[in-house]
Order: C-alpha cells, then sequence, then structure tokens
C-alpha cells in the first residue's frame, strides 16, 4: 500500500501490537498500511460518512485485511470501544480535535497513546491533552507537497512545559534540524505579515505575535 508521506510518518508512530482507531479515516490507506507492518496491528476504521467508508470497506476487502479492520460509521469518537488503546486523527483542525474529545472525555481515562497530526492550532491542541494527564512523548515534522505538518505523539503521565515549548514543541526544540527551519522560517514569515496589517488598537495581539516572532528568532 502506497500512501503520502504524512499518513506514513503516522503510521510509523505507532508502537507494535496496538488497537488503533483512526478517526475520519477516510479510504482507510493508514490502517492498511499499518496492518501490512505486520507488527500485530488491528484497527477500527471510523467516518462520519458513508461515501468514504464504503470505499475504506472496498479497499480492505482488495487487500484482505477484514479480520484485522473493521470500519464504524459514526462521530468522532462515538465509534470507540475498550479494546482501543491508541487514538489517531488528522487532516483536520486543532480545534475540531479537541472538541471530539470533550464529547467524550471518558476515553481520555482509558487510552494510553494518542498520535495527532492537526492542520493549525497545535498550541492549543498540546495545552488541551497535557491538561488531562498526556504528555508528548514524540513529535516530528513531515513535508508533503508543498507543505509541512506536525505529528504529535501524546502519551498517558504527567509533564510540565514552558511557553516556548507549547509553542515550538519540546521534543521539536531537541531535534531541530533543515524541515524544522524551513517550518518555522515559514512561521516567522506570516507573523511579520501579520504584525504589518494588525490594527491598531490590537495591542495585546501584537504583543503575543512579537512575543512568538522573538522565540522563532532565538531558535532559527
Amino acid at each position: 500500500m502506497k500512501i503520502n508521506d504524512r499518513l506514513k510518518k503516522i503510521g510509523d508512530l505507532v508502537q507494535a501490537n496496538s488497537f488503533c482507531l483512526d478517526v475520519g479515516c477516510d479510504h482507510a490507506f493508514l490502517d492498511i498500511y499499518l496492518v501490512q507492518r505486520k507488527d500485530h496491528i488491528k484497527a477500527f476504521a471510523s467516518d462520519i460518512k458513508e461515501g468514504p467508508l464504503h470505499q475504506a470497506r472496498e479497499n480492505i476487502k482488495k487487500y484482505h485485511l477484514e479480520d484485522e479492520i473493521e470500519c464504524r460509521l459514526g462521530n468522532g469518537l462515538d465509534t470507540y470501544s475498550d479494546e482501543v488503546d491508541t487514538i489517531l486523527i488528522s487532516g483536520m483542525g486543532g480545534r475540531n480535535m479537541i472538541g471530539i474529545f470533550k464529547a467524550h472525555m471518558e476515553v481520555l481515562k482509558k487510552v494510553n497513546t494518542i498520535i495527532l497530526s492537526p492542520n493549525n492550532y497545535q498550541e492549543e491542541v498540546k495545552r488541551f491533552l497535557t491538561k488531562h494527564h498526556f504528555y508528548i512523548s514524540n513529535e516530528e515534522l513531515v513535508k508533503d507537497g508543498k507543505f509541512i505538518y506536525q505529528i504529535i505523539v501524546f502519551s498517558k503521565g504527567h509533564e510540565h512545559y514552558s511557553k516556548k515549548e507549547y509553542f515550538m514543541g519540546p521534543v521539536l526544540l531537541k531535534k531541530k534540524g533543515k524541515l524544522f527551519r524551513e517550518y518555522f522560517q515559514r512561521e516567522l514569515k506570516a507573523r511579520e505579515i501579520l504584525i504589518q496589517v494588525l490594527p491598531k488598537n490590537y495591542r495585546f495581539k501584537k504583543f503575543l505575535v512579537k512575543r512568538e516572532i522573538k522565540m522563532i528568532q532565538e531558535e532559527i
């Protein structure tokens, strides 16, 4: 199964012997990739729409993986059941992800690992899950086409982070590297443009943006 670089990176971060719930599975490419790793991984491929789920079933059948992957129709974590220990969500906004967890807070007490790749509001996602007894055990950046995405692995536990660690990622700050610099150079440019167009009365917003600019400049 050939999948895009973002999904492949997410799949490579899943531990052997995991039972995953892939929320918003689309065509189940990630789930098929996971099972084909031969690391005793099982998955529920979940989606809110019947169309993508129908295609997911066809893809799963094509690779003869019906015993390892079950398709479930439902919204967010409505499709969760107790055998799941790992939640996977990618390709949606960070605030949507937070909303999914808020609708089923009991799931946060049961799962051990959450792997997310939010399109935005990454800092809010980090703050929400660390507040609810998870810590950031790994982070990766992946370039897929012209976009660079964050992938964040949360594990059960407690950790305290600084403002800079929440903003730039505690693990990414340690790894750094070429993609780190490229990603945050883009973020820096976006903030430099933003500071020029913000109205004068947006003083607090300007203060926050300037602080982020300073943090980026210190690290790249």
